[in-house]
Protein backbone atom coordinates (compact mmCIF):
# COMPACT_ATOMS: atom_id res chain seq x y z
CA UNK A 1 0.00 0.00 0.00
CA UNK A 2 1.29 3.20 -1.04
CA UNK A 3 1.12 6.85 0.75
CA UNK A 4 -1.10 8.25 -1.67
CA UNK A 5 -3.85 5.16 -1.26
CA UNK A 6 -3.41 6.30 2.27
CA UNK A 7 -4.22 9.79 2.23
CA UNK A 8 -7.00 9.01 -0.37
CA UNK A 9 -8.68 7.34 2.99
CA UNK A 10 -8.57 10.35 5.19
CA UNK A 11 -11.65 11.76 6.06
CA UNK A 12 -9.78 15.19 6.55
CA UNK A 13 -7.76 16.49 3.20
CA UNK A 14 -6.98 19.72 5.19
CA UNK A 15 -3.49 20.55 6.00
CA UNK A 16 -3.13 22.53 8.87
CA UNK A 17 -0.35 24.54 9.36
CA UNK A 18 1.02 27.59 11.32
CA UNK A 19 3.83 30.40 10.35
CA UNK A 20 6.77 30.20 12.31
CA UNK A 21 6.14 32.92 14.07
CA UNK A 22 2.72 31.81 15.57
CA UNK A 23 2.61 32.23 18.85
CA UNK A 24 3.12 28.85 20.65
CA UNK A 25 -0.18 29.41 22.68
CA UNK A 26 -2.43 29.97 19.10
CA UNK A 27 -0.98 26.99 18.22
CA UNK A 28 -1.74 25.06 21.54
CA UNK A 29 -5.64 26.42 20.70
CA UNK A 30 -5.28 24.97 17.11
CA UNK A 31 -4.54 21.55 17.73
CA UNK A 32 -7.31 21.83 21.10
CA UNK A 33 -10.19 23.29 18.61
CA UNK A 34 -9.21 20.82 16.02
CA UNK A 35 -8.77 17.37 18.11
CA UNK A 36 -5.61 17.00 16.16
CA UNK A 37 -1.78 16.15 17.45
CA UNK A 38 0.23 18.12 14.90
CA UNK A 39 0.53 21.45 13.09
CA UNK A 40 3.02 21.72 10.31
CA UNK A 41 5.33 25.15 9.77
CA UNK A 42 5.03 26.64 6.95
CA UNK A 43 6.27 29.91 5.60
CA UNK A 44 4.28 29.71 2.62
CA UNK A 45 1.37 26.84 3.26
CA UNK A 46 3.29 25.18 0.53
CA UNK A 47 6.51 23.93 1.90
CA UNK A 48 7.17 22.31 5.68
CA UNK A 49 9.88 24.11 7.36
CA UNK A 50 9.13 22.19 10.79
CA UNK A 51 6.59 20.17 12.24
CA UNK A 52 4.86 20.90 16.60
CA UNK A 53 3.44 18.30 18.28
CA UNK A 54 1.25 18.18 21.57
CA UNK A 55 4.85 16.44 23.05
CA UNK A 56 6.70 19.03 21.99
CA UNK A 57 4.54 21.93 23.41
CA UNK A 58 4.46 19.75 27.13
CA UNK A 59 8.05 18.85 26.94
CA UNK A 60 8.56 22.98 26.71
CA UNK A 61 6.12 23.61 29.60
CA UNK A 62 8.08 20.98 31.49
CA UNK A 63 11.39 22.24 30.77
CA UNK A 64 10.87 26.16 30.85
CA UNK A 65 7.39 26.81 32.09
CA UNK A 66 4.44 28.24 30.80
CA UNK A 67 6.44 31.55 29.68
CA UNK A 68 7.23 29.13 26.49
CA UNK A 69 3.64 29.69 25.47
CA UNK A 70 4.31 33.61 24.51
CA UNK A 71 7.00 32.35 22.43
CA UNK A 72 6.88 31.99 18.32
CA UNK A 73 6.30 28.10 17.18
CA UNK A 74 9.88 28.18 15.68
CA UNK A 75 11.40 28.31 19.06
CA UNK A 76 10.56 25.17 19.77
CA UNK A 77 9.41 22.94 16.44
CA UNK A 78 10.67 20.34 15.42
CA UNK A 79 13.68 21.04 12.01
CA UNK A 80 14.66 18.15 11.05
CA UNK A 81 11.75 16.58 9.81
CA UNK A 82 11.56 13.32 8.25
CA UNK A 83 9.37 12.73 5.34
CA UNK A 84 7.81 10.63 2.53
CA UNK A 85 6.49 11.14 -1.10
CA UNK A 86 3.07 9.86 -1.84
CA UNK A 87 5.06 6.96 -3.73
CA UNK A 88 6.21 6.04 -0.44
CA UNK A 89 4.67 2.23 0.61
CA UNK A 90 3.64 2.47 3.84
CA UNK A 91 5.83 -0.33 5.55
CA UNK A 92 8.83 1.97 4.97
CA UNK A 93 6.88 4.81 6.85
CA UNK A 94 5.53 2.88 9.42
CA UNK A 95 9.10 1.75 10.25
CA UNK A 96 10.87 5.30 9.76
CA UNK A 97 7.91 6.90 12.39
CA UNK A 98 8.72 3.53 14.58
CA UNK A 99 12.80 3.95 14.66
CA UNK A 100 11.94 7.52 15.08
CA UNK A 101 9.29 7.39 17.65
CA UNK A 102 7.00 10.07 15.91
CA UNK A 103 3.33 10.03 15.08
CA UNK A 104 3.23 12.75 12.45
CA UNK A 105 5.13 12.86 9.33
CA UNK A 106 4.65 15.49 6.60
CA UNK A 107 3.70 13.85 2.72
CA UNK A 108 5.49 16.18 -0.20
CA UNK A 109 5.83 16.03 -3.71
CA UNK A 110 8.74 18.20 -5.35
CA UNK A 111 8.94 19.76 -1.91
CA UNK A 112 5.84 20.87 -2.21
CA UNK A 113 3.34 19.38 1.36
CA UNK A 114 0.45 17.58 -0.02
CA UNK A 115 -0.49 15.32 3.36
CA UNK A 116 0.16 14.73 6.49
CA UNK A 117 -0.18 11.21 7.78
CA UNK A 118 -0.30 9.57 11.03
CA UNK A 119 1.08 6.70 12.71
CA UNK A 120 -3.36 5.89 13.26
CA UNK A 121 -3.38 6.38 9.77
CA UNK A 122 -0.97 4.02 8.64
CA UNK A 123 -1.57 0.80 11.09
CA UNK A 124 -5.65 1.52 9.76
CA UNK A 125 -4.29 1.10 6.23
CA UNK A 126 -2.58 -1.93 7.28
CA UNK A 127 -5.02 -4.05 9.21
CA UNK A 128 -7.68 -2.77 6.07
CA UNK A 129 -5.03 -4.26 3.56
CA UNK A 130 -4.67 -7.88 6.09
CA UNK A 131 -8.28 -8.24 5.87
CA UNK A 132 -8.67 -8.18 2.62
CA UNK A 133 -5.69 -10.41 2.15
CA UNK A 134 -7.01 -13.10 5.05
CA UNK A 135 -10.45 -12.87 3.08
CA UNK A 136 -9.48 -13.23 -0.26
CA UNK A 137 -7.36 -16.57 1.43
CA UNK A 138 -10.39 -17.93 2.71
CA UNK A 139 -12.05 -17.93 -0.30
CA UNK A 140 -9.61 -19.36 -2.31
CA UNK A 141 -9.27 -22.17 0.90
CA UNK A 142 -13.30 -22.28 0.38
CA UNK A 143 -12.86 -22.57 -3.38
CA UNK A 144 -14.98 -19.47 -4.16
Amino acid sequence: MLVSQILKTKALHDIITVSPTTLVSEAAKILSDKRIGTVVVSRDGKSADGILSERDIVREIGARGAGCLTHPVESIMTTKLVTCGSDDAADAVLQKMTDGRFRHMPVLDKGTLVGLISLGDVVKAKLMELAMEKNALEGMIMGH
